[in-house]
């Protein structure tokens, strides 16, 4: 399994933009083969922050999501564009 999180900001004028993105990616993600979950958030305490868990069946899942058609709409040609920064957080499941 591989699961991880990643924290992206964006500035405020842009929130209703990303959130459209995110919707799209999320739906067409949630249909991959391996995709176990994939969730987006805005923090409620930083509206312009966005944190997306993810977690795939393997690293092959992983690499089958990162060249679909949507990730690079919606991810590398959407929301990559309007953030200022991001952060990865590779997680290991206890059980």
């Amino acid at each position: 399994m591989v699961s991880f999180t990643v924290r992206l900001r964006f500035d405020h004028e842009h929130h209703e933009q990303v959130a459209e993105q995110l919707r799209a990616l999320t739906l067409a993600s949630r249909q991959e083969p391996g995709c176990v979950n994939y969730v987006a958030h805005f923090l409620e305490a930083d509206s312009n922050t966005v944190l997306i868990y993810e977690q795939y069946k393997d690293d092959d899942a992983l690499e089958f999501h990162r060249n679909t058609p949507h990730f690079h709409q919606y991810a590398i040609g959407g929301f990559y564009q309007l953030m200022l920064e991001r952060q990865i957080e590779n997680l290991t499941a206890i059980c």
